[in-house]
């Protein structure tokens, strides 16, 4: 694709403009580093541009102090206070979704499969009703592997979104039938890496 030319331009009947704003599904898997970094940094063009900005995170632990985290939390407030950029969310599972008011005893298979199944119930409604522009995944295809949500609806759910809201879903193992209908689809591979050699995540690197 030099120069930002597509190789080929599809007969659908639409103009350039309208071509151009179309919705995105995005899917950042493979066994390398930087699924979820990427994902963040296009959730960071995103605010830039005004979009609402919400991150679901499904299997952090809400222990597990993410940077962006932190960074997102500050240019909500900035757009809250000044104006600039767009609003953000952040969910993580681990904290418990704060849109679900009953408790869950952590620990078992069960519970952690119930509260992703709650999790993406609460984004398909969000979905449906149009709440954001841009939505981050982080590590939705784990619970999709493990069963706890059905493939086949989240592909429907998405495929079905109103409007123009961009999807981003990172994690390894993305489901076949996930990526057959993405728009990018990104596989990073692992060629080194320093935990390889017994060195623990460091900060600012890995989180």
């Amino acid at each position: 694709m030099p120069q930002g030319r597509p190789l080929a331009v599809p007969e659908d009947g639409l103009t350039t403009r309208a071509r151009r704003n179309l919705p995105v599904l995005a899917i950042h898997t493979g066994a390398g580093k930087g699924k979820s970094t990427a994902a963040f940094g296009m959730a960071l063009r995103a605010w830039n541009s005004g979009l609402r900005v919400a991150v679901f995170q499904f299997v952090k632990s809400d222990k597990w102090k993410v940077g962006e985290e932190a960074a997102f939390r500050q240019l909500g407030r900035l757009h809250e206070e000044h104006g600039l950029g767009g609003p953000v969310e952040w969910h993580k599972m681990g904290a418990g979704w704060s849109w679900i008011r009953k408790s869950r005893k952590a620990g078992s298979d069960d519970d952690h499969a119930a509260a992703a199944a709650d999790g993406w119930a609460e984004i398909a409604r969000r979905l449906a009703a149009g709440r954001h522009d841009f939505y981050v995944l982080d590590e939705f295809t784990y619970p999709l592997k493990w069963g706890w949500v059905d493939v086949d609806e989240v592909v429907q759910t998405l495929l079905a979104r109103p409007g123009s809201q961009h999807v981003v879903i990172t994690g390894r193992d993305a489901p076949s039938r996930l990526v057959d209908v993405a728009d990018l689809v990104t596989e990073m591979t692992k060629v080194k890496h320093p935990m390889d050699l017994g060195r623990k995540g460091q900060k600012g690197i890995e989180w």
